[in-house]
């Protein structure tokens, strides 16, 4: 009884490739009804329903939000959806800022908001808020560690308001993961390579799959009693930056 009743319905944003594809494959074999978002769909199979919304448009999030909530009761969430750049504070503009908080800071409470009346019915909902390791200060992302921060007061702040609906919000804050939006963001050279995985404690880039499987835990049972916490999952790359 107690499977069953753990059985969800996720609505995962940026769901098309990288950790939010990886993510929706998981979730699918962990039993959920899985629910995709992203501006454009993945180039294979999904598994589960897809929509395309381009998350920096606040109209266009806004009206297929409303379009999944009359087709779905959503009960958990997963704010995957995510937009970088490599600025230094001198030439970050207002115009990139915008761009960047849009996607990683406005779509995640239009998310929330547009599920939040089916997630306090199940009274059993799950947030998960996919921050990063730059949160905690990183040189040229003063846009993206602004709006990966904002995702963390985001977690501590909902976690306090909605936890009386029985509904639990944590955060990932994955290190370097090899995807396609990371490498294009960080062209590096052999010997540059080399440099990052000798930081890392594991020695080693993480893989979509090291992030989907803590997501996967968070949505589970066993995390009924977990909230307001962030979770580095960063191949020991934020130790000696992280408060204890």
């Amino acid at each position: 009884m107690m499977a069953m009743q753990n059985k969800r319905t996720v609505l995962i944003t940026g769901a098309s490739r990288g950790i939010g594809l990886a993510l929706a494959e998981r979730a699918y074999r962990d039993g959920h009804a899985v629910i995709g978002l992203a501006r454009r769909a993945p180039d294979g199979t999904f598994p589960g329903s897809f929509y395309c919304a381009d998350l920096s448009d606040a109209r266009a999030t806004a009206e297929t939000l409303a379009r999944i909530c009359t087709e779905h009761a959503v009960d958990s969430i997963v704010n995957n959806a995510g937009l970088t750049t490599s600025s230094t504070v001198e030439d970050t503009s207002v115009e990139e800022l915008d761009r960047i908080l849009a996607v990683n800071v406005r779509a995640p409470l239009q998310c929330v908001q547009a599920c939040l009346p089916s997630m306090i019915r199940s009274q059993r909902g799950a947030v998960v808020n996919i921050s990063s390791r730059a949160a905690l200060g990183m040189p040229r992302r003063s846009a993206y560690s602004a709006a990966k921060s904002g995702l963390i007061g985001y977690t501590r702040t909902w976690a306090l308001e909605l936890g009386r609906h029985g509904i639990t919000v944590n955060a990932i804050a994955p290190g370097p993961i090899g995807t396609e939006l990371y490498h294009n963001n960080n062209p590096m050279t052999e010997e540059e390579k080399l440099a990052l995985h000798n930081r890392i404690p594991l020695r080693r880039l993480g893989e979509p799959e090291d992030i989907a499987g803590p997501i996967s835990f968070l949505l589970s049972n066993d995390a009924r009693f977990m909230t307001g916490q962030v979770l580095y999952v960063c191949g020991g790359l934020s130790i000696g930056a992280a408060p204890i």
